[in-house]
């Protein structure tokens, strides 16, 4: 297809931007509009008494992915942006006492992983190298490769069946590692790009892969750093960006789309018009009225969705220099607790946590000898549990305090200086997210590659979709990569 003059990109998150940086760096002028008063989506930032807070996603696993936007674009990311590596990449942490420091440090690794089973020592090894393998194909050859047609998945076929893509992330881990700390050790990350350990394709081991590939990393300033790093990238190099700007509908004539309506009435014409917006509030919403808005919403609105998330942004005026930046709460259930997060009707009576610590890393996100935090627990979404999350949002928030000061964080709720609470009301309104769900539809294999909402539309042929609804999915890594596979469409790099 012919590269369009002009495109709008709808939405500054993530995956908008690195679309967005990499049409202006190709020619295409381009526009990027944003709802909120600031870029990032959902990675936004809020700031409250000298304290900073991340709003999310806050671990970054492939600064490669994020150096190649600065280099299409003739920069150093040397020059906008300041990586610090985080190590460990995470602590875990289960009720009983155990407690694992997952690093990139075979030594250390195998030194853990003997302590608590030895006999998995040598299965950790095996499922690592397995891992990379379903890293080669499913990640560097496969992830920023659109997949429009049907042919383009019987080609990839022959691979995932020799990978067993058709088993879960939990039973590929458990054909290697015995102990039971260990497979959610090694299993859990499926969970950061919204995926049931117990349900999502093993393609997705190749998390393990990428950390041990390229480490955890943590902007300097937080994610909001790294956020404004890539505005100033795109406006450096001709980019226009446009705050506070609501979008109502993409205008369509016959089977094109010819711009953009915001809500104040303004129109942005284009050649070309991407939305980085949720997957089905783009069809449903933004393409209200058109036949194939309402037709394709349909169509996704039956598909399962990832579950969302309670998050609580809090400001301590302790630093607790026992956490690590990274650490995962485990409760006292997991393939139990996992089940009713996904599939449930109601609200577990446990929970498992992940707890950020930036400061560890970064003192300068709350004021001096503070502590800026967030806590978040995954939880069913809209579409599967009607909790009024006005109502339960404050108990849920004193339940985890009360849980993290008692095993976690001595003194928490006397030393709380400020707190906020997202919910997945928070995803649903304030992100358009589709019931609330917090990484868009769950990647299973019949969710992923073709079987996705594809990153051209199959009949407004200059539409495109970039983000964690379309292909390879959620996650930083996902979503940049998602930019590269719709970019190379627009700019008629990739013929399809």
């Amino acid at each position: 297809m012919k590269q369009a003059n002009t495109a709008v990109v709808v939405g500054a998150g993530f995956g908008g931007l690195a679309l967005a940086i990499r049409l202006q760096a190709g020619g295409t002028r381009t526009t990027l509009l944003e709802k909120r008063d600031k870029p990032g989506g959902r990675a936004y930032v809020y700031e409250d008494q000298g304290f900073v807070f991340d709003a999310g996603p806050t671990v970054i696993t492939d600064p490669s992915c994020i150096e190649e936007l600065f280099t299409v674009a003739g920069k150093r990311i040397e020059d906008y942006i300041d990586m610090l590596p985080v190590t460990p990449f995470y602590r875990l942490c289960w009720e009983d006492g155990t407690h694992f420091d997952y690093a990139n440090d075979q030594e250390a690794l195998d030194r853990q992983i003997h302590a608590i089973n030895p006999a998995d020592v040598a299965g950790y090894r095996r499922f690592l190298t397995y891992s990379k393998a379903v890293f080669e194909e499913g990640y560097i050859k496969l992830g920023t490769v659109p997949f429009l047609t049907f042919r383009d998945m019987i080609a990839a076929g022959p691979k995932l069946a020799r990978l067993q893509a058709w088993r879960s992330v939990y039973s590929m881990v458990a054909k290697f590692v015995q102990d039971e700390h260990l497979r959610q050790a090694f299993s859990f990350h499926s969970l950061l790009v919204g995926g049931n350990p117990f349900a999502t394709s093993s393609i997705y081991t190749l998390i393990h892969a990428l950390e041990r590939r390229w480490g955890v990393w943590f902007p300097r300033g937080g994610t909001g750093a790294l956020v404004n790093g890539l505005v100033r990238l795109f406006q450096d190099i001709g980019g226009r960006i446009e705050l506070d700007a609501a979008v109502a509908r993409i205008e369509t004539e016959g089977a094109r789309a010819s711009g953009v309506r915001l809500q104040d009435g303004r129109f942005f014409p284009a050649d070309a018009v991407a939305s980085n917006a949720d997957v089905v509030h783009t069809y449903a919403a933004l393409l209200n009225g058109h036949p194939r808005g309402t037709a394709e919403a349909a169509r996704l609105q039956k598909k399962r969705f990832s579950n969302s998330l309670f998050v609580i942004y809090f400001g301590l005026d302790h630093h607790h220099s026992q956490l690590q930046h990274h650490t995962v709460c485990f409760g006292p259930r997991y393939r139990g607790l996992i089940d009713e997060i996904f599939n449930g009707n109601a609200l577990a009576e446990d929970f498992s946590l992940y707890l950020h610590a930036p400061c560890v890393t970064d003192a300068s996100l709350a004021p001096p000898g503070c502590g800026s935090h967030y806590v978040l627990a995954p939880v069913p979404h809209l579409g599967n549990a009607d909790i009024d999350w006005d109502v339960v949002g404050p108990l849920y928030r004193d339940k985890i305090f009360a849980y993290l000061e008692e095993r976690y964080m001595p003194g928490l709720r006397s030393q709380l200086v400020t707190s906020r609470i997202f919910t997945p009301f928070d995803f649903r309104d304030q992100l358009n997210a589709h019931v609330g769900s917090a990484f868009s539809l769950e990647p299973v294999l019949t969710q992923s590659a073709w079987f996705r909402p594809h990153n051209r539309d199959q009949d407004l042929a200059n539409l495109y979709l970039v983000g964690a609804g379309t292909h390879p999915g959620a996650g930083v890594p996902g979503v940049i990569g998602s930019a590269k596979a719709t970019a190379g469409l627009m700019l008629g790099q990739v013929s399809a």
